[in-house]
């Protein structure tokens, strides 16, 4: 079975830094774009970074991509999202995924993790 399986979230102070892992398994996405998203409570699951099967990289907005950085090792089937200079705001669940296509969109995606949360305290 395909199973992306997030890691390395958790509750930090506004300013501080976090790395987030996925480490995928039952299949190979080295063809495929992988993806970060966020969801807070009582709201939508937001885009927040995306990188294609060749390195191509796409962030939310300039907040952003001046703070999370996200990469990809093929070699381990593993997407990250290190995160610094974290905010209140940025407190959700995030999730990775993985599709056919690069998006900013939910439905560009066909494979997703459980999520991890990542508290940030102001």
């Amino acid at each position: 079975q395909v199973q992306l399986v997030e890691s390395g979230g958790g509750l930090v102070q506004a300013g501080g830094s976090l790395r987030l892992s996925c480490a995928a398994s039952g299949r190979t996405f080295d063809n495929y774009a992988m993806g970060w998203f966020r969801q807070a409570p009582g709201k939508e699951r937001d885009f927040v970074a995306a990188i294609n099967w060749n390195g191509l990289i796409t962030y939310s907005d300039d907040s952003v991509k001046g703070r999370f950085t996200i990469s990809r090792d093929n070699a381990k089937n593993a997407v990250s999202l290190q995160m610094n200079s974290l905010k209140p705001e940025d407190t959700a669940v995030y999730y990775c995924a993985a599709g056919a296509r690069s998006s900013s969109y939910t439905d560009g995606y066909n494979y997703w993790g459980q999520g991890t949360q990542v508290t940030v305290s102001s």
